[in-house]
């Protein structure tokens, strides 16, 4: 078997999708494919779908200030109805505490003032004024509860916080995808599941399409690399590694579930909260619950995992330490004997900022190394990914003469070049899920 389009897109995630959808709203026959049954069943399915604001420079507001516009509007977006309903943004706002370790956020409000992005300075009983929960003493930097520092305050108090009103979540981030999907199939996009990518193609010295497990054959002349955890190994199927200055690693994440306290009704009184001072972020989740991630202090040890497709997917003492740390912050948070919630892999370069770009093999394209930080940008990166295909693809020297282009909100212009496989590590990264 074997069909002709002008772009492949590997990985049916959000960003995947997205970018598929740009491509076909330009007129390309864009065919997506993925190993999995169904649209965002990776590690989308398992994102904690943050829509925030607030990262230490103007092009990561700016980027994620781009994406807030188009998840709020939605449906406009889409342009479609899909049948199995639509994905809702839940604005929560999002309470960010002040630390040491980020510069008491000086950067972040910065960067914030130069996009206009309304936010409230807040001292910390102006916290508990807003989350009469919260417990404002400073228990930073974080260590593990086996350290006998652990739990006891090193601070009467933090420092203060930051209220951001426009932040929150997305209900249902697989059904996001779906719905991108149903968009991007209105444009005459093409998904394929259960198709596993054994090899990619290459003629005359470029891309030329891919061949799955099964032996199907599927030519273009152009294919983009958006597989999640899994980029990597497509990266090496085309020989671009190691001309790479950097690459990307899986990396297992457990992210938690567990009740609100007794008599808070979490999903009206609760905020998207990021706490470096106990190296954690939560939300609230439905059922009245609360979810927890990890900032990834130093103190922990990050789970690398070599194979994707075979690694533990059990809960460790990860998951009680990051329920212990939240416990810290929110008074009588229950912490249950048994683990509840999410274990997935996120798809990260050494300084978490994703790598967008062209590779050494003519044609071939990469959306990699977004995980953890980048679901909020997906639409952003569409169209992103769909402008450098055609600049590079019409001629422009990426590598020496960046591509730009306009977001369509904020009317910024965006250097792609930012983005580049060849950059040196971004100094200025949290070099963590915060990115």
């Amino acid at each position: 078997m074997s069909k002709d389009y002008d772009v492949i897109v590997i990985g049916a995630g959000i960003i995947g999708a997205c970018t598929a959808f740009e491509l076909a709203k330009k007129g390309q026959r864009t065919l997506v494919l993925d190993k999995l049954s169904a649209a965002g069943f990776g590690s989308t399915s398992n994102t904690c779908a943050v829509i925030r604001l607030h990262y230490s420079t103007p092009d990561g507001v700016a980027m994620a200030r781009e994406g807030y516009f188009y998840w709020i509007d939605w449906p406009r977006y889409l342009g479609v109805p899909d049948e199995l309903g639509t994905a809702l943004y839940i604005n929560s706002g999002c309470m960010l505490m002040k630390t040491e370790k980020n510069h008491y956020l000086k950067n972040v409000m910065a960067s914030l003032d130069e996009l206009a992005v309304v936010y409230q300075e807040l001292e910390p009983d102006g916290i508990t004024k807003r989350l009469p929960f919260m417990n404002t003493r400073g228990y930073g930097p974080p260590v593990l509860p086996s350290d006998e520092r652990f739990g006891t305050p090193t601070q009467d108090s933090i420092a203060g916080a930051i209220y951001i009103p426009e932040s929150g979540y997305i209900d249902d981030p697989q059904l996001s995808v779906h719905n991108v999907q149903r968009a991007a199939e209105a444009q005459g996009a093409e998904f394929r599941f259960h198709a596993e990518v054994a090899e990619v193609l290459q003629q005359d010295g470029r891309a030329s399409g891919i061949k799955l497990a099964d032996g199907s054959e599927f030519h273009a002349p152009v294919v983009v690399n958006v597989a999640g955890p899994h980029s990597f190994i497509i990266n090496r199927m085309a020989g671009v590694e190691e001309e790479m200055a950097l690459t990307t690693r899986p990396l297992k994440q457990e992210v938690c579930y567990v009740p609100a306290p007794e008599g808070i009704d979490y999903n009206l009184q609760g905020t998207l909260v990021s706490d470096g001072d106990v190296g954690c972020y939560s939300r609230p989740a439905i059922g009245n619950q609360v979810l927890i991630g990890s900032e990834d202090p130093p103190c922990d040890v990050l789970d690398w995992v070599e194979d994707p497709d075979d690694y533990d997917q059990s809960f460790t003492e990860q998951w009680r330490t990051q329920v212990l740390r939240e416990a810290q912050r929110i008074e009588d948070l229950p912490v249950p004997h048994t683990p509840r919630g999410l274990v997935d892999l996120y798809d990260c370069t050494p300084d978490w900022i994703p790598i967008y770009d062209k590779s050494s093999l003519p044609g071939f394209y990469m959306a990699v190394g977004t995980s953890g930080n980048q679901y909020k940008n997906a639409p952003v990166v569409g169209a992103l990914m769909a402008e450098l295909i055609e600049k590079v693809e019409s001629g422009q020297d990426h590598d020496n003469d960046p591509v730009k282009f306009t977001m369509q909100y904020t009317q910024r212009e965006c250097d792609i070049g930012f983005f580049s496989r060849l950059r040196e590590i971004h100094a200025d990264s949290s070099f963590s899920v915060l990115g």
